[in-house]
């Protein structure tokens, strides 16, 4: 922290955080950043103009207390004065920095940075199970008592690995976006996406699989879901029936068919 009254002990501080400032620097993960920065550097600008003025005001005005080594005042207030000279040039040189940073940071100001690009895929997700009815009662009654990740976790059971991913491959159950409706809750654990809905009475457990868009390749678009919610393991069949995550005329937009 600065003292305001020492002014070695604060130089040495100021010393040591333009050395931090120089390091944090080197990279920016939100170019927004930059213009934060620039205003405290505006700001440090200023300040060191003032004390450079200030430093060659302490030169010129103690001339007389000025010595060289050998004892010769004359030479010792000569010093003086040259370097005072320099440092109020230095200090004018610091009006043009100040313009300088002033006008980059009035340009920072006017970017609207966006995130930078990604060049990895993003996962996909694979359905695990879709319950409604009786069957989601249950599993809606582990949110309401244990809450969202021990519903994940029962509903994780039905996960059987490769088994399931390819299941889901076969029928189509393979999405792009979190397949949900208006009424739906979302929420996320690890790998797993858990939609539920207590008004309509369903719930369905997602897993993200970044591979599907290579995998897929060529496997038919429509499908069925599990058939009952004792088996823990799906079976690949394709029927002509909807997706289970269609919506229906009567129910939100996750509602398929009983199981």
């Amino acid at each position: 922290m600065p003292t305001f009254q020492n002014p070695t002990a604060d130089a040495a501080e100021a010393s040591e955080a333009l050395r931090g400032l120089a390091h944090a620097t080197r990279t920016f993960e939100n170019p927004a950043d930059t213009y934060t920065v620039l205003g405290d550097l505006l700001a440090g600008v200023r300040s060191l103009r003032q004390v450079l003025d200030q430093l060659a005001t302490a030169h010129s005005t103690n001339q007389v207390r000025a010595y060289d080594d050998a004892g010769n005042q004359g030479v010792g207030a000569s010093h003086a004065f040259t370097a005072a000279a320099e440092l109020r040039q230095a200090a004018a040189l610091l009006d043009g920095v100040h313009d300088q940073v002033d006008a980059a940071m009035g340009a920072s100001g006017r970017i609207a940075w966006r995130p930078a690009p990604s060049d990895s895929v993003p996962a996909r997700r694979v359905g695990i199970v879709f319950l409604q009815g009786q069957d989601a009662d249950e599993v809606l009654a582990i949110i309401d008592r244990d809450g969202t990740d021990a519903a994940i976790e029962h509903l994780a059971g039905f996960d059987m690995g490769e088994e399931t991913t390819q299941a889901a491959l076969i029928n189509g159950y393979v999405y792009d976006t979190i397949p949900t409706g208006p009424l739906d809750h979302t929420t996320t654990a690890g790998v797993y996406t858990l939609t539920y809905n207590h008004d309509h009475g369903h719930v369905s457990l997602l897993r993200a699989h970044p591979e599907t868009r290579e995998r897929e390749a060529g496997a038919p678009v429509t499908g069925t879901a599990p058939s009952r919610l004792q088996s823990r393991r799906q079976t690949p069949v394709v029927e002509d029936e909807d997706d289970w995550f269609v919506p229906s005329q009567s129910s939100s937009a996750l509602r398929g068919r009983a199981l």
